[in-house]
């Protein structure tokens, strides 16, 4: 069945939606997060509070739909350098994924911020939502990295511990994560992927969010050796950035 056109009404909402998600990171931006009030937020685009409801049922949804926006541009920044590589290269995939997130994140401090702010719901506690927007965007976003992993794994296994030598909760905590993603991978080498990503993340909220400015101005290096790292933990080749021209 042909899809229906969509009416002059819903075209109309939509490019409300948008507009009001725009003023939302405009405030952000330039004013921090707690400028984006719903009044204020109506106010940029010469609307009343009250009538911003008719768009967003809380303050909430509109945070969720904005977060929702930043993670699908960065997971789409990740997505374009992954794929300027070949399938089957790998180390350079990975490499140019994790760099590509660097380079949103520094660019839009006051976005990834944000991101960092609304943390990406647990798997048991988005069972009741768990296909909305704003989480879907979130999955999405998490496995840009992860199904690099799987891939590699398929095709040649990097060192894992034996799932006896991990804690008993851990075990379990990474068995419910596997099965409400529904990632095909053992809990070893997933817990080997989260390793990696959790140093990776967390490495950039620091120095997105300026907990490293206390030592360094210049905190790219010790991102370079992290995934140095990475990539050694999982068995591959480390190539260094190309020079900027």
């Amino acid at each position: 069945m042909a899809a229906q056109p969509t009416s002059r009404r819903e075209k109309l909402r939509q490019a409300t939606l948008a507009e009001i998600r725009e003023a939302a990171r405009r405030l952000l931006i330039t004013q921090g997060p707690a400028a984006v009030t719903i009044n204020a937020v109506a106010r940029q685009i010469g609307m009343s509070g009250p009538a911003l409801y008719h768009y967003f049922a809380s303050h909430d949804d509109l945070v969720a739909a904005v977060t929702a926006d930043f993670l699908r541009e960065l997971t789409a920044a990740m997505e374009a350098a992954r794929d300027a590589h070949a399938p089957g290269g790998t180390a350079d995939r990975l490499l140019a994924t994790c760099r590509a997130m660097r380079d949103w994140a520094v660019a839009h401090p006051a976005e990834f911020g944000w991101i960092f702010a609304s943390p990406i719901p647990a798997a048991a506690s988005a069972r009741h939502r768990p296909d909305t927007p704003r989480n879907q965007a979130g999955r999405d976003f998490e496995l840009v990295f992860l199904q690099q992993i799987e891939e590699l794994w398929a095709r040649r296994r990097f060192p894992v511990p034996a799932p006896a030598d991990l804690d008993p909760s851990v075990r379990e905590q990474l068995s419910a994560y596997a099965a409400a993603l529904g990632r095909a991978l053992p809990i070893e080498a997933l817990y080997v992927a989260l390793s990696c990503w959790i140093r990776l993340y967390g490495l950039l909220c620091m120095e997105v969010l300026n907990q490293l400015d206390f030592v360094y101005s210049d905190p790219g290096p010790i991102y370079e050796e992290t995934l140095r790292d990475l990539v050694g933990t999982l068995g591959l080749d480390y190539r260094p950035p190309r020079p900027h021209p």
